[in-house]
């Protein structure tokens, strides 16, 4: 299966598949902002952004992708995985080039040289300006755990991170790893914004793991919350 999804035509036609259905979703489900004033600021603002949601929402992130477009530089972070390849392909079609990255087990070492090649780019390129999209709980979880990574960039960037809880109603929850919610055309779909939230640039390890924990907390708050809006069980 791997071998398969390397290929560049099965990428090109899964792409391409994925783009049609993203920008159905768009279209046809009936989408809602809770709190989106909390990001205005930074869509009129020059400076750089980090934006995070769970990996598990990915058939949903075009309407967060609609409302990051105000801004003209736009990157999401997607693993180099065979799976991450098409949805690289997908996502630079719609406006949202990426920079391939993921952790790296203990003692692979070329992993982790490309991993610090990535992280590096992030972090010039939020320096730059840029908003960064990034899903900090990919490619293979925890499910709904914000791993490190995310929160030194923005320790290191000193740039605002928000956070964005994403629903739709009726979907099918997948049973894979993170629960992949895939939504169905002619729903009611949510998206629940919170932040800025900022890293001190004095944080240390334990600070950046303490934020990790409370950041995974509030984006799992939005999405719950997300969740009720899209079902009709919250107003």
């Amino acid at each position: 299966m791997k071998r398969l999804l390397r290929d560049r035509r099965v990428q090109t036609v899964l792409a391409r598949v994925l783009v049609a259905y993203l920008k159905l979703i768009r279209r046809t489900v009936r989408w809602r902002h809770e709190n989106l004033a909390a990001v205005q600021p930074a869509l009129a603002a020059e400076h750089g952004a980090l934006a995070l949601f769970w990996h598990g929402r990915i058939p949903l992130c075009l309407v967060m992708g609609d409302v990051w477009r105000a801004r003209p530089r736009r990157r999401c972070m997607i693993s180099p995985s065979a799976d991450g390849a098409f949805l690289s392909v997908a996502l630079e079609a719609l406006g949202y080039p990426a920079i391939r990255a993921s952790t790296a087990k203990k003692g692979d070492s070329a992993k982790a040289r490309a991993l610090v090649a990535a992280f590096r780019e992030a972090v010039t390129w939020v320096d730059d300006g840029g908003v960064l999209v990034i899903t900090p709980d990919g490619p293979r979880g925890p499910n709904e755990v914000i791993a490190p990574g995310s929160v030194q960039i923005a320790r290191r960037t000193g740039a605002p991170v928000y956070l964005m809880g994403m629903a739709a109603a009726p979907a099918i929850r997948l049973n894979d790893w993170d629960r992949m919610q895939v939504a169905l055309p002619f729903g009611r779909g949510a998206m629940v914004w919170d932040g800025p939230c900022y890293v001190p640039p004095d944080a240390d390890e334990a600070a950046v793991e303490a934020l990790a924990a409370e950041w995974s907390a509030r984006l799992a708050a939005a999405t719950r919350r997300a969740e009720m809006l899209a079902e009709g069980r919250a107003h």
